[in-house]
């Protein structure tokens, strides 16, 4: 499980650096690597979506075995 927490860590790295683009910028790298709305483009959006599910739910049991320890 560790191994899938880091690949949707780098996945939410890198959603949150193309929303930094658009946000500054206007522009939506994958969308530019990809084609906009293209099936590969939304695959990233939906890992993306998903890391993110993980990350919440991954940091939230850690939080309740921690107060467990205690």
């Amino acid at each position: 499980m560790k191994i899938l927490t880091q690949v949707a860590l780098w996945l939410l790295i890198i959603g949150g650096l193309n929303w930094g683009l658009i946000g500054f910028f206007g522009f939506d790298l994958v969308a530019a690597l990809f084609g906009a709305m293209s099936v590969l483009s939304r695959l990233i959006y939906a890992l993306v979506g998903v890391s993110a599910v993980w990350i919440i739910i991954d940091f939230f049991s850690n939080m309740r075995l921690k107060q467990l320890d205690d």
